[in-house]
């Protein structure tokens, strides 16, 4: 599928995977709609051709507010999705202060997966109503899973449970999808050097990189936007989840 002269909405993209994503695709030559928090947003960098929309993805509304916006120009039809907004609290299911907060779980759940879903099927409903192109695509839409959905650690509980949820999305998504021509795959990341590592210590991240068989250090996020680019190119890939973890296979602990 070509890039040029479409739309992209890329969700969490005013940082880390989400961030390099919208970048990758607007130097392809989409128009990209980056969504992500309002406070987010405010310390994105300004890029040529991302247009930045505060939108909560817990809020069906103002997603539907944002593809509307995504979806106007005609003459650069919606034609990619990348959901990258997500959060990754820890928290044992049963841990000194007692169970695990319930509402910390419903959270990470309506984020991670549930604002998947509504930013998927939203958009599958926009992309549905474009022209296909000569061979009868109309769009992919990519979500984020984690290597967390096979190899959750302990205190884990929540951010697997809304992970494997995405695994367990993507094929019956692609299946449901087929008939508008709009394929569905998921890419599921390792160790990625983010703004949440960030506030850890070098020491601590040097000690992360040594447990990933090869190559033997943190995947930059543009590694995981080179996948999403490879992704939407290939248009026989569909129904899949990738890992991008460098042979990675977490420990309990």
């Amino acid at each position: 599928m070509q890039i040029q002269h479409t739309s992209a909405i890329v969700t969490g993209g005013a940082s880390g995977l989400g961030a390099a994503t919208a970048a990758a695709l607007a130097a392809s030559g989409a128009h990209v709609y980056a969504l992500d928090l309002a406070q987010g947003i405010e310390q994105a960098p300004e890029v040529d051709g991302i247009t930045y929309v505060a939108t909560d993805v817990t809020d069906e509304e103002q997603v539907r507010d944002a593809v509307n916006q995504a979806s106007t120009d005609m003459a650069a039809p919606l034609r990619v999705v990348v959901n990258c907004a997500g959060i990754g609290p820890s928290a044992r299911i049963l841990g000194r202060k007692g169970v695990h907060d319930l509402s910390l779980y419903r959270k990470v759940i309506e984020i991670n997966l549930i604002g998947s879903f509504t930013v998927l099927a939203v958009t599958a409903e926009a992309i549905a109503q474009t022209e296909a192109d000569e061979h009868g695509q109309r769009g992919v839409v990519i979500n984020t899973a984690s290597i967390a959905a096979y190899d959750g650690q302990v205190g884990q509980a929540a951010y697997s449970s809304s992970k494997g949820g995405i695994v367990g999305l993507t094929l019956p998504a692609a299946r449901d999808l087929a008939q508008y021509g709009i394929r569905v795959c998921t890419i599921a990341p390792g160790i990625v050097e983010t703004p949440m590592l960030a506030t850890v210590s070098e020491e601590f991240r040097a000690g992360l990189a040594a447990g990933v068989p090869f190559p033997q250090r943190l995947a930059a996020p543009t590694e995981y936007a080179k996948l999403a680019l490879a992704i939407v190119d290939n248009d026989y890939l569909n129904g899949e989840t990738i890992r991008l973890d460098g042979a990675l296979r977490m420990a309990p602990r």
